[in-house]
């Protein structure tokens, strides 16, 4: 009978465990009047809250590498939100079109900060979501937009930025009023990222008493966790190259960082 039994459970674990699997469910939601289309990523094998992590894409948009991202961060535990900074999940395919997409959504920090707080409500209110654990992740374009967030005090307990721009767009912060723990992962050789921007941005969280860190990382450039990156280089002749190197250990260092902040 002991055998019979066990014989069940190892059967209907094995069927569970079968069933278990990522989950990437298209959602729609709201900024104002514009209709913004985001996925919800995340782990089905536990029914529990989790800490969650808004995703901001690169210039291009909503491309198959922000996908792939949210799939590795709901294996590490959260739930993903990959949010809409356009609108209408449009996307470009060019650098001309990408640029009016970002230069539009940047050139204007109300609407960028409007954008992403529609994206943190809609991921605050998931069911697989503990509303008070919520951190950010950008990629070029979206690293600056989620540390433009971590400046004016956003409810975020952490914020990394791959090759993020540090095109700041919001003011500089008042003392105390970051609250995010900010990881900034760049390429040392990085042309689109200005040593003068880097020392205004230090400059201003240092002021802040911010709690950041920056990483370099030599013979890197732009966009160089993208694995598609190098193509859309030779294609645009642009200084963007994926380099796995610099991606793993990148990678690596925010892990930690969420995991230090997020998951205690």
């Amino acid at each position: 009978m002991r055998t019979i039994i066990m014989s069940a459970l190892c059967a209907i674990a094995m069927v569970a465990s079968a069933k278990a699997e990522i989950k990437e469910v298209p959602v729609t939601y709201t900024d104002g009047t514009t209709t913004m289309k985001g996925f919800v990523v995340y782990d089905n094998a536990t029914t529990a809250k989790r800490p969650g992590i808004i995703m901001v894409h690169e210039w291009w948009g909503i491309t198959p590498h922000i996908h792939n991202e949210a799939r590795k961060f709901a294996q590490q535990g959260y739930t993903a939100f990959i949010a809409d900074m356009y609108g209408d999940a449009r996307t470009a395919d060019n650098p001309k079109d990408a640029g009016a997409l970002s230069g539009g959504v940047m050139k204007d920090p109300k609407a960028m900060e409007s954008r992403f707080n529609a994206a943190r409500a809609e991921l605050a209110k998931q069911a697989t979501v503990n509303p008070q654990k919520i951190g950010a992740v950008g990629y070029c374009f979206g690293g600056a937009v989620v540390l433009n967030m971590a400046r004016t005090g956003a409810d975020l307990k952490a914020v990394a930025g791959f090759h993020a721009s540090l095109g700041l767009n919001t003011p500089a912060p008042a003392p105390g009023t970051v609250k995010a723990k900010i990881l900034i992962l760049n390429g040392a050789d990085d042309p689109f990222v200005k040593k003068e921007q880097y020392e205004t941005l230090k400059k201003d969280l240092d002021a802040a008493k911010a709690d950041y860190r920056i990483i370099e990382y030599p013979g890197a450039v732009h966009a160089f966790t993208n694995p598609e990156a190098t193509a859309l280089g030779e294609k645009f002749k642009l200084p963007l190259k994926y380099d796995a190197k610099a991606d793993q250990e990148s990678k690596a260092e925010a892990a930690k960082l969420f995991a230090a902040n997020l998951q205690k």
